[in-house]
């Protein structure tokens, strides 16, 4: 009955209500809003409907249920990994020896209409600082997206601590999966965020010296199945959920391989590909064929048959470009073409039945946020907070050009014919038509 109940709530926000914005990538884990009206030019000074600072640092994506948006952050600055400090505006040394030896958490609850704060939670790190591990200076343990099922929030941090919420900031419980089965300390932080399906929420934990997924019970936090995965394998893309005519699939991109598992048991139903160096980005479905980048820097990206049994490999590949794909931020297949842009500031569209390029233009910026898309319009944001609106469909041209004059590395959220930007410093709604007094 709980399952039912949980899938009766994400259909209807999915179809009825179409506001809601439950997870990492939206309603349907593919970056894309069945909303109207949504804006196409803003300033910080036009069509902006709020805009509320934000404590501390995070790169999570916003989350929303309802009146409610969810988003988390950290206080205080953990040890960096030097090696990707390429970006200029960075969290630096000095930031790092004057910070406080504490680590503290928010998650944070914002009005959804303009932006008051509803309630917040805190909880330090469990261990000191000097005892966790290095991340990325565009990176913090604040990265993960909350992930809701209306009953509950759930925040995973880098740390491998996880608090369930209800949906008044109360906790239900907490787990620390870093200690309850091993170490977080993969190369620059953990980044992959919960997912949830039906009385589960599963968490993909692919860290050097020991990778596994375990689906604890959303209740109680009590381990329902756990899939040791091996060690060596690094993953920071996020698990989703794979709709087939046979039953559900948790799909799960990795150093290793694209996997798919019964999210109900854990196991394995199909594997595909080879091993590449680092699996960031999450992949994308549409009309049984999976679309998916992996590899380091200008790596691969291939569209892939989903079904079967066992390895199906080469046999199920419809398409494979060796480069060209971004290294972070996610595809999006919308209105029958795939986007892309890149850590290099170019933006692709192609052609989803041969992998061929339809449209190329270099944009401009870095882009670590995925894109998203609704109203016949895709959304590509940048690191220096330029939004890049393009007209969805062939030919594909850019319509609109917006800057927020923030960097802005989270990936935008959807709800309500409102766009929902997180910067540096802020929460931001976008909303066309906001009339000023």
């Amino acid at each position: 009955m709980r399952q039912l109940a949980v899938a009766a709530l994400l259909l209807t926000a999915t179809l009825s209500d179409a506001e809601n914005w439950p997870q990492w990538r939206g309603p349907m884990g593919d970056g894309t809003s069945a909303e109207k009206n949504l804006p196409l030019r803003w300033s910080p000074h036009e069509n902006v409907l709020w805009k509320e600072p934000l404590e501390g640092l995070g790169t999570s994506t916003p989350i929303v249920w309802n009146e409610l948006i969810f988003v988390t952050s950290q206080l205080g600055v953990g040890p960096l990994d030097g090696r990707g400090a390429e970006f200029p505006n960075s969290v630096t040394a000095r930031d790092y020896a004057l910070s406080s030896d504490d680590i503290t958490f928010v998650v944070r609850a914002l009005h959804r209409e303009d932006g008051r704060s509803m309630w917040e939670y805190r909880f330090n790190a469990a261990e000191p600082k000097a005892k966790l591990p290095s991340v990325h200076p565009k990176h913090n343990f604040a990265s993960p997206s909350t992930v809701t099922d209306g009953e509950r929030v759930y925040a995973w941090m880098g740390t491998g601590q996880l608090v369930a919420l209800t949906m008044d900031g109360k906790l239900a419980w907490e787990r620390h999966i870093g200690r309850d089965y091993a170490p977080f300390n993969v190369l620059w932080g953990h980044g992959s965020s919960p997912t949830l399906h039906g009385n589960a929420i599963i968490l993909l934990c692919d860290h050097p010296s020991e990778a596994y997924l375990v689906a604890l019970d959303v209740s109680t936090g009590k381990e329902i199945w756990k899939v040791d995965r091996g060690k060596g394998l690094r993953s920071y893309s996020t698990p989703f959920v794979l709709r087939t005519p046979d039953g559900d699939e948790l799909v799960v991109n990795s150093s290793h391989r694209i996997e798919s598992f019964d999210p109900t048991t854990g196991e394995l139903l199909w594997h595909v590909g080879a091993p590449v160096t680092l699996a960031i980005a999450m992949p994308v479905h549409a009309n049984g064929v999976l679309y998916a980048s992996r590899g380091y820097s200008s790596g691969p990206y291939s569209a892939i048959r989903v079904g079967g049994r066992g390895d199906i490999n080469e046999t199920h590949v419809n398409w494979r470009v060796p480069t060209r794909a971004p290294y972070i931020s996610s595809l999006l297949y919308y209105e029958g073409l795939v986007f892309m842009a890149t850590e290099g500031g170019i933006a692709t569209a192609v052609d989803p039945k041969t992998g061929k390029s339809l449209w190329r233009e270099r944009l401009g910026g870095a882009f670590t946020a995925s894109p998203v898309a609704g109203d016949g319009k895709v959304y590509f944001m940048n690191e220096g907070g330029e939004t890049f609106v393009l007209a969805a469909g062939t030919p594909t041209e850019v319509i609109g050009k917006n800057t927020l004059e923030e960097r802005t590395l989270a990936s935008p959220a959807i709800s309500d014919g409102t766009l929902f930007i997180r910067s540096d410093a802020h929460l931001i709604a976008i909303r066309e038509n906001v009339k000023r007094p």
